[in-house]
C-alpha cells in the first residue's frame, strides 16, 4: 500500500528510477524538480479550466 507522501512523490521517483539514480540520496533534487514541474503543469491546467 502506498502512503500519501509516496503518492505525491511518485512522478519524480519514477523519473529517478528511469535515470538510474537513487531518489532518496543526493539526486533528491532531481525528484523535487520533476515533481515541481508536474504539479505546476497540473495546477495551471486546473486554473485555466476554472478561469476559461
Amino acid at each position: 500500500m502506498m502512503t500519501l507522501s509516496e503518492a505525491f512523490l511518485w512522478p519524480g521517483t519514477k523519473v529517478c528510477e528511469r535515470l538510474g539514480v537513487d531518489p532518496e540520496g543526493e539526486a533528491g533534487l532531481i525528484r523535487w524538480m520533476v515533481n515541481t514541474l508536474v504539479y505546476l503543469v497540473l495546477s495551471l491546467i486546473v486554473v485555466w479550466i476554472i478561469v476559461v
